[in-house]
């Protein structure tokens, strides 16, 4: 149910993004903050949240996160600020850094690593596709019907389930030993994404803090008592290279999102709710791709699949681009989506697998962590850069969709190079 939540909202927010910018008067530009916001603050975290799962409970954690998620959703939804509203989405972000990581802990622990960890890892998979379907969905009617603020509204039940049901459910956490946390890392892992953003929307001198940030985090992970991830931790050579494929595949994904988005309300014309029954085929394709890798993955292994994965994304945004060069409407960007479709449930399935390679009891929540904050911060990193340079003021002139997608295409490449060097 929380994995489920959480994938709503990733797409309940993306059909609803031209209805916030109207109301508050923001361009594309600064509309990728209600984006990359909660996505940057989550991907930082979710390593402290990893960590803190493993040493302070993975129950207590599902408990502490789901609550912030649920308090920071009903703050967006009633704020009547532009900064709030981004403020809100940083919080949601937060709640699902300390919470995801403990539940995907539990899921990886529960199965042995083998055939039934991969159909259990895919499952979960599936049951986030099927939250993005719904968001696709539920952020046209909502956005249409009742108004954007709602997108964020209609989370709140949802989430005090999860809470009541994790009581009484999910069993009591044994007790841990205490240990350190290591709160600087998080401080600077989440500044430096977020001052990178800020850079490239904004003001470009933020660029050096956010340079200086990321050096500063690898210096004091080196000398951490406990760091957020132990340096022991990427020795592991299949789990290093899946994380980076997955941050870069994580990029052209989110981009794609974002470019549907614009391309189907601002240049095809129409209504939200139309837009988001325009995007239910890459939904369904979605789906379907999430319940057909179990069946091949054993056999192909996860290196084959996420190459696939990321060719199929490739071969989406050349689609993209083309579409919006040719004008094309909402059938017309079927193709496209369906090939999106296949490289996120391929891309991201087979470099899951391949990132939690050989975990243990001791580090399945950081390994967890390190998974998701490569997809999230590998995601609001490329919009940021994508988007940001593509729509760009000094850009006038040039067709931005071609832009963007032509640096997702170059991260694709580099992605699958060095996918193809897992073992």
């Amino acid at each position: 149910m929380l994995q489920f939540l959480i994938a709503v909202d990733v797409t309940v927010v993306n059909i609803a993004l031209p209805s916030i910018g109207a109301e508050f008067g923001v361009d594309a530009r600064g509309l990728t903050w209600v984006v990359v916001g909660y996505a940057v603050t989550g991907g930082g975290l979710l390593m402290l949240g990893g960590r803190l799962s493993d040493v302070l409970g993975r129950r207590r954690m599902l408990l502490v996160g789901t609550s912030v998620f649920g308090a920071a959703s009903l703050l967006a939804g009633l704020t009547q600020t532009f900064p709030l509203l981004v403020v809100a989405r940083l919080l949601q972000g937060a709640g699902e850094a300390l919470a995801l990581p403990a539940a995907m802990a539990m899921i990886v622990l529960a199965f042995p690593e083998g055939p039934r960890r991969t159909r259990a890892l895919s499952v979960w998979a599936a049951v986030a596709s099927s939250g993005l379907v719904l968001g696709f969905v539920l952020s046209g009617v909502i956005t249409e019907l009742f108004g954007w603020r709602w997108i964020f509204l209609v989370a709140v039940p949802f989430t005090a389930y999860v809470v009541g049901a994790a009581l009484v459910l999910v069993p009591a956490d044994p007790p841990g030993e205490r240990k350190e946390l290591d709160l600087p890392g998080a401080a600077l892992l989440t500044a430096a994404p977020l001052l990178f953003v800020l850079g490239v929307v904004d003001a470009p001198i933020a660029l050096i803090g956010a340079v200086l940030a990321a050096g500063a985090f690898v210096v004091v992970e080196r000398k951490a008592a406990n760091p957020l991830v132990p340096m022991s931790f990427f020795h592991n050579r299949t789990r290093v290279l899946a994380n980076i494929a997955t941050a870069l595949l994580s990029a052209a994904l989110s981009t794609s999102f974002l470019l549907f988005t614009f391309q189907l309300q601002q240049r095809a014309g129409l209504t939200p709710f139309e837009a988001g029954v325009a995007l239910l085929p890459l939904a369904v394709a979605l789906v379907a791709a999430v319940t057909f890798v179990p069946r091949v993955a054993g056999r192909w292994g996860a290196r084959t699949c996420a190459v696939i994965g990321i060719a199929s994304t490739a071969a989406g945004m050349i689609a993209i681009a083309a579409g919006a060069q040719l004008g094309a409407g909402a059938v017309e960007t079927i193709p496209a989506m369906v090939l999106i479709a296949a490289g996120m449930g391929f891309g991201l399935v087979g470099l899951q697998q391949a990132a939690v390679t050989g975990v243990t009891d001791d580090d399945a929540g950081v390994a967890s962590g390190v998974q998701r904050a490569a997809d999230q911060l590998g995601g609001s990193s490329g919009v940021t850069l994508y988007i940001g340079i593509g729509f760009a003021p000094a850009l006038v002139g040039v067709d931005s969709f071609a832009v963007s997608c032509a640096l997702a295409l170059v991260g694709l490449a580099a992605a699958a190079l060095i996918a193809w060097r897992i073992d």
